[in-house]
């Protein structure tokens, strides 16, 4: 499998059949568009409920070859000084998400995904793995990845991706240990996002 996926996700995250190869020979850049971008992490509370944080704060590089992954380029910040929204009761769990038990923002105010490899067999799903970098420390993470479409946009005729990703990370390894195993140390990541080509005017 050979892909790549844009992400930041988180991602991000990529994979696709060229339209012309001589369009997509090499790595072109492509923006997140925010409007028509998720990206949710979901864990276990206590066996009563799933919850989930989303991440609204991030952004980064997305230089795509959709010819030759192996040439793609996926770096994605995101800021975790308030970056997500949680729910209605916003403010208290802001609080604690920042503090010491979990993202401890003081210190380690934003996460980094870097993607090392991509991999597909069909041009339309794949693998994508990267380096997650949180608290101040740096793990693997794999993302299975689907092309959904790519070409003109429906409606605005610009050129455009949109994929889903998904995953599991162990929030343990980077030492977010708070809670475990009553609140689930696997903590799943889902990323809808749509990508806007960048032309030479923008």
């Amino acid at each position: 499998m050979k892909t790549a996926y844009a992400a930041a996700s988180l991602a991000a995250f990529l994979l696709a059949p060229a339209l012309t190869a001589d369009a997509f020979a090499d790595p072109r850049e492509y923006a997140f568009d925010k409007t028509h971008t998720t990206i949710r992490a979901t864990w276990d509370h206590l066996g009563l409920s799933f919850q989930s944080l989303h991440f609204t704060d991030f952004d980064g590089v997305l230089l795509l070859d959709f010819d030759s992954p192996e040439n793609s380029t996926v770096d994605v910040t995101f800021n975790l000084e308030g970056g997500y929204w949680v729910g209605p009761d916003q403010g208290r769990f802001e609080a604690h998400l920042a503090s010491d038990d979990l993202f401890h923002v003081a210190e380690h105010p934003t996460a980094r995904f870097v993607g090392t490899r991509f991999e597909t067999e069909d041009g339309e799903t794949g693998l994508m793995t990267g380096d997650l970098t949180l608290l101040g420390q740096t793990h693997p993470v794999t993302l299975e990845v689907t092309l959904n479409q790519r070409g003109p946009h429906p409606m605005g005729g610009h050129e455009v991706a949109g994929f889903s990703a998904t995953g599991v990370i162990q929030r343990s390894q980077w030492g977010m240990g708070f809670a475990v195993p009553a609140v689930s140390d696997d903590i799943r990541i889902d990323i809808e996002t749509e990508l806007s080509l960048v032309t030479a005017d923008e």
